[in-house]
């Protein structure tokens, strides 16, 4: 198997929740994959693309499957990564301030890793961390 491109679909209960929680974090539209059912934002450099769909629609599309409470389990944790302890921090605030929640605090660990965990509104993870 050699995929073209690999994406994410997550389930929110919130489009505009989501486009302001992400737009503040100053995340790129990705605008041509926007409607009334989805949000989506590019990632990073290498512009990963992760779709926001509301949750009734994309369980109704994809029949059987059905997705859980993000903010009482866990499915995936992405993972970004800072290029300094500052930005690490930085980062930290932007979150709060765009309605975020910090899970674990900017924190070392092991000898060479600074970094925290938050979760956007609907409780998605994201590992942030400088090595």
């Amino acid at each position: 198997m050699k995929p073209n491109m690999i994406w994410a679909n997550l389930a929110v209960s919130s489009l505009e929740r989501t486009q302001k929680f992400y737009t503040e974090l100053g995340c790129k539209p990705n605008n041509p994959h926007h409607s009334d059912e989805l949000v989506s934002f590019f990632f990073g450099d290498n512009e990963f693309v992760i779709h926001f769909f509301l949750k009734n629609i994309i369980e109704a599309n994809l029949k059987d499957l059905r997705f859980g409470d993000a903010r009482q389990t866990n499915e995936i944790i992405f993972t970004l990564s800072a290029e300094t302890r500052d930005q690490v921090d930085q980062w930290a605030d932007e979150v709060k301030k765009a309605g975020g929640t910090i899970v674990s605090a900017p924190e070392s660990f092991g000898n060479q890793y600074y970094g925290f965990v938050f979760a956007d509104p609907d409780g998605h993870k994201f590992n942030v961390f400088h090595m």
